[in-house]
């Protein structure tokens, strides 16, 4: 059997996708690794009538929609090989089944890469943070370090300090050059620099502590971190999709990649001119309903003969 569209992942983005073509009538397999990015969030934000929502409801909520609807199939699994091209692509899972389809949705997402700092990956998602739109209101006027690498991360630290709290630490594990203009303002805003090496992160949420390898250590209720990320897996760069210099899937305003017939959703793409990849839920979803609005018009004119204009 041959599908009308693969979804590549079982996220917001990806259910999403699968919905509107559902909806279409369309002949729609969502392969679902299990995984999604937010696991270790207890609570989602800034989607309307959901904020504060756990997001592992979101997708079991998702997922009983989608039964109303049976030519939508959705099945746990993982990809382990892509290829092909429009209207003949084959999908390997990890099982050895091989699918085929028209087209393919990529809803992968990224895997967020905590610094090796004993105790700090156990802890992201539940005390610390990456996303001060995700969590900012929830560690508002709360006590505050930003632990970077990056020179221009420092503007992390900055802008909580704008929008939070009165008292932010800046750790930058280890000797950081900054920029005169930032350094200036981190001065201006009273944000202290550490620059010892952190070694290891105890406690939780209102009683995190930084240990350092001088031995001291910083007392905080929260910390932020904005973890280095890659693709969660491969199929992207397997079918040949231009992957940009911050590992992200290029995309057009259609969320269409450079392969026809192949589009790429979520935080795992984005438009060359945004700065970063936006992680929050409501985009995700917005960016699903929008790659599988435009591929179901694609796959009408296709069935009709017609050249796309």
């Amino acid at each position: 059997m041959r599908y009308d569209v693969i979804v590549v992942g079982g996220g917001p983005a990806g259910l999403s996708a699968a919905l509107v073509l559902g909806r279409q009538r369309r002949r729609v397999l969502v392969v679902d690794g299990g995984r999604p990015r937010n696991t270790p969030a207890a609570e989602m934000h800034m989607y309307l009538s959901r904020d504060g929502f756990p997001p592992a409801r979101l997708l079991e909520l998702g997922r009983e929609e989608l039964a109303a609807y049976p030519s939508v199939e959705i099945r746990q699994g993982l990809v382990r090989a892509a290829r092909g091209k429009k209207e003949d692509f084959e999908v390997e899972l990890a099982d050895g089944t091989v699918e085929r389809a028209r087209r393919l949705v990529l809803a992968t997402g990224q895997v967020d890469e905590p610094y090796p700092i004993e105790g700090l990956a156990e802890r992201f998602g539940r005390s610390v943070f990456h996303c001060p739109f995700c969590h900012g209101w929830e560690t508002r006027d709360m006590s505050l370090a930003v632990l970077t690498r990056e020179p221009m991360e420092a503007m992390l630290a900055l802008y909580v300090a704008d929008r939070f709290s009165d008292d932010v630490v800046l750790c930058t594990h280890g000797p950081l050059d900054l920029p005169d203009e930032v350094a200036a303002k981190l001065d201006e805003r009273g944000v202290r620099m550490v620059d010892t090496p952190v070694t290891k992160v105890t406690g939780e949420v209102g009683a995190l502590e930084l240990h350092f390898a001088d031995g001291t250590t910083l007392v905080r209720d929260a910390v932020y971190h904005r973890a280095p990320t890659r693709q969660h897996s491969t199929p992207a760069a397997e079918l040949g999709c231009e992957i940009q210099d911050d590992g992200t899937v290029r995309v057009n305003e259609l969320q269409e990649t450079t392969v026809p017939g192949v589009a790429a959703v979520g935080d795992t793409a984005k438009l060359p001119a945004v700065p970063d990849a936006v992680t929050l839920v409501s985009l995700g979803a917005a960016d699903g309903v929008r790659a599988a609005v435009w591929m179901e018009s694609d796959l009408f004119r296709a069935d009709l003969g017609i050249t796309p204009a």
